[in-house]
């Protein structure tokens, strides 16, 4: 048995959540923040056979895709501001972080 521990940018967690439930799989949904863009994240927890990580890691592809982003850089707190940009940037977000980690045993009551 894996868990999927996947987090996902809160956008992509509707869509994702739907195909998952609708796949049959059961999905555990965590509110989350990353730690670059300071931004709501949803962390999904998935528990599937071994066999089921391919079909699943299908559906998290199709539906996380990365888009780009305009953002404003919060300055560094109690750091050297010198190699701070003080203006919007564009960066690339979306996609998924996904761990794939075994589970020793599950047990449900």
């Amino acid at each position: 048995m894996k868990l999927l521990l996947t987090v996902v940018q809160d956008q992509d967690a509707p869509p994702l959540l739907e195909a998952l439930i609708k796949g049959n799989y059961r999905v555990t949904k965590l509110a989350s923040t990353g730690g670059f863009l300071q931004a709501g994240n949803t962390t999904l927890l998935v528990g599937i056979e071994d066999n089921q990580v391919d079909t699943v890691m299908g559906i998290i592809k199709e539906i996380c895709r990365h888009r780009q982003k305009t953002v404003t850089p919060v300055p560094p707190l109690g750091g050297t501001a010198e190699s701070f940009v003080p203006f919007p940037v564009q960066v690339t977000v979306g996609g998924a972080a996904v761990f794939v980690i075994d589970v020793e045993q599950f047990i449900r009551i």
